[in-house]
């Protein structure tokens, strides 16, 4: 098989791997995906999570249990997957799984910035590495997971903006080292959208806040409580839904000749526009009442 064609490819019989697929953007994606023809392995770290959404697909997914920040877990999916699929190998792997850590860089612990790292970052690379093999077989695709803030770091969310950044730079250099082999590597970059994850985000930023000095603390508590405020509330207002994103991840698949990025959402476009045509100065100027 060959992800080179002219014609759309047909996800008939073709196997996709979806980790962080417990909840939020990772579900929907996952059931989106099994409706349209795929055998979904649905990443998940919790065996209810993988019962449930099983249950809810109708046989046209099979959950896997894998922490993409755990090398051994990943190995034992990529091992469970390899058996299934066989000679056939894996079709596409969408590196969806992440977290969000929101917080004035100053007050961000060393923890929690290697926990962004190490989920949104290293982990991803280590799970494209584990089924990279099964990708050759097949001439599959990598679609890797960002969001409008890998192009565009905005105040309170430097570590997840860095994830994202770090991301968008592996994703590049991967299209290019796959492309010999026939494997196409893509990014799908949703905008705002309205999930669970918000109200983690919110909590874990007021949790960083009070692991640092009261005096450091209340010099960021009034402009960042305003931003969680103001970003849930876009992203309620937000006209994306997880459906537009599990729409492009299916085209980042299944397009006869992929585009290496797809933008979710006008935000994201107005993102990516910005931050090519406006100077430093400039840019600094548009995101300076953030932090007033």
């Amino acid at each position: 098989m060959s992800s080179r064609g002219t014609a759309p490819v047909s996800p008939a019989g073709r196997a996709v791997l979806v980790t962080g697929a417990s909840s939020g953007l990772g579900r929907e994606c996952a059931l989106h995906l099994a409706r349209a023809g795929f055998h979904v392995f649905a990443g998940v770290r919790k065996a209810a999570d993988g019962d449930e959404l099983a249950a809810v697909a109708h046989g046209s997914l099979t959950p896997v249990r894998v922490d993409v920040t755990d090398d051994a877990s990943i190995a034992t999916a990529a091992k469970e997957i390899a058996a299934a699929v066989g000679e056939d190998g894996l079709w596409g792997v969408v590196n969806n799984a992440g977290v969000c850590v929101a917080a004035p860089l100053e007050c961000l612990t060393t923890d929690e910035l290697r926990r962004q790292l190490d989920t949104n970052v290293v982990g991803q690379l280590a799970v494209t590495r584990a089924f990279l093999p099964m990708l050759r077989r097949s001439r599959g695709r990598v679609v890797n997971v960002t969001s409008g803030l890998g192009s565009i770091a905005v105040p309170y969310m430097g570590a997840y903006s860095a994830a994202q950044f770090a991301k968008e730079a592996l994703t590049d250099v991967l299209r290019r080292e796959l492309r010999p082999f026939g494997v196409d590597v893509t990014v799908v970059q949703p905008g705002a959208i309205v999930t669970p994850i918000w109200g983690k985000v919110a909590d874990a930023g007021r949790a960083a806040l009070e692991s640092v000095p009261e005096g450091v603390a209340e010099l960021y508590r009034i402009p960042f409580s305003r931003f969680l405020h103001q970003n849930e509330r876009g992203a309620r207002a937000s006209s994306t839904t997880p459906a537009h994103f599990s729409r492009a991840v299916a085209r980042a698949l299944t397009d006869a000749r992929p585009k290496s990025r797809y933008g979710v959402g006008a935000d994201v476009r107005n993102f990516r526009v910005l931050s090519r045509v406006l100077p430093d100065a400039a840019l600094d100027r548009y995101l300076a009442p953030i932090t007033r």
